[in-house]
C-alpha cells in the first residue's frame, strides 16, 4: 500500500487503524488528547507504526476547527483520505461554542467546516477520498430547516437523526461539487456498534444494548464499511452514494432529494459563514 495521509476524528479510529492503516501516516484529530495518547500507545504496540500524529480538534468549536486545519495545511504535503466520523448521540439539549444545536453542530456543521478548510489540500492529493460516517438513523426524521437549532422544541432522537440525514445529504452535494477533481465522496452506515456513543442514553437503554450485544457489531466489525469506502478500488463511479455492509445501499427518499440537499448546503454555508468556490 502506498503511503497515505489519513485524518479523522472517530470513535472507531483505533479499530480502523489496527485493521488496515498500520502502514499509513495517521493524523488523529481528537478532542481528548490524553485518551488519544492512550490509543496511540495501543496502536504502536500492536502495529509498530510510529507515524501517528495527534492533533487537538474540538468540532463543537469553529475556532478549534480552523486552528487544526491551519496546522494541517501548513505541515502536511497531502491528505489522501479524510474520515469524518466524529459523533455525539442523543445528548441532552445544549449548544456548541458558536450557538449551534450540539448534535447538528458537531455531527454535521463541524465536518462541513473541516472538509471546507482542508479541501484544497485534498484536491492536490488526488486521487483522494472523503468518507462521511452517517447512520441508518438518517431515516428517522426530516430536516427542520426553519428551526435547525431546535429552538422551539427538542427531541434528542430526532435531532440525532437530523444530523445523520445531513451527513448523507452533504456527501451527496459535495460529490457533485467535486466531479472531475479526482476526489470521491461517500457516506455510510457502520451498523449498530458497541461504542461509547450510547453514553447519553437512559440506563435502561444502555442495559438493553449490552443484553443484545449479539446483534450488534464490535468496533472492528463496525469499521469495515468505513475502510471499504476509504480504500476499495473502483468505487469512483459511486461517488456521492450511501453504503452499508461494504456495499452500496438504499438511503431514504428524503436523503436522495437533491433540492433538499442544495437547501441544506446553502443553510450550512450561511451558518458557518463560508462560500464554496
Amino acid at each position: 500500500m502506498k503511503c497515505r495521509r489519513v485524518t479523522g476524528r472517530t470513535r472507531l479510529r483505533v479499530s480502523i487503524v489496527l485493521v488496515f492503516f498500520s502502514g499509513a501516516r495517521i493524523i488523529m484529530a481528537c478532542r481528548d488528547v490524553e485518551r488519544a495518547e492512550e490509543a496511540r500507545s495501543d496502536i504502536l504496540e500492536d502495529t509498530g507504526n510510529e507515524n501517528i500524529i495527534i492533533r487537538k480538534l474540538d468540532l463543537s468549536d469553529t475556532k478549534s476547527i480552523r486552528a487544526f486545519a491551519q496546522i494541517i495545511n501548513r505541515e502536511e504535503k497531502q491528505v489522501n483520505i479524510l474520515i469524518n466520523n466524529a459523533g455525539i448521540m442523543m445528548c441532552p439539549y445544549s449548544k456548541t461554542v458558536d450557538g449551534f444545536e450540539m448534535q447538528f453542530g458537531v455531527n454535521h456543521l463541524g465536518h462541513v467546516l473541516l472538509t471546507y478548510l482542508l479541501l484544497d489540500l485534498i484536491k492536490c492529493s488526488a486521487p483522494a477520498r472523503i468518507v462521511v460516517v452517517a447512520s441508518v438513523a438518517h431515516t428517522w426524521t426530516g430536516l427542520r430547516l426553519d428551526d435547525i437549532n431546535s429552538e422551539t422544541s427538542y427531541d434528542a432522537m430526532k435531532a440525532y437523526g437530523q444530523s445523520k440525514l445531513a451527513n448523507v445529504l452533504f456527501a451527496r452535494s459535495l460529490a457533485k461539487q467535486l466531479q472531475g477533481t479526482g476526489v470521491s465522496v461517500f457516506s455510510l452506515h457502520p451498523g449498530v456498534v458497541q461504542s461509547d456513543l450510547w453514553r447519553h442514553q437512559h440506563q435502561c437503554i444502555q442495559v438493553a444494548v449490552k443484553i443484545f450485544r449479539i446483534f450488534t457489531k464490535t468496533t472492528v466489525e463496525g469499521a469495515q464499511t468505513t475502510i471499504f469506502c476509504a480504500v476499495e478500488q473502483g468505487l469512483e463511479s459511486q461517488s456521492g452514494n450511501y453504503f452499508s455492509d461494504c456495499a452500496p445501499a438504499r438511503c431514504s427518499r428524503t436523503a436522495a432529494n437533491d433540492d433538499l440537499a442544495q437547501r441544506l448546503w446553502e443553510v450550512s454555508c450561511n451558518m458557518l459563514g463560508i462560500t464554496w468556490q
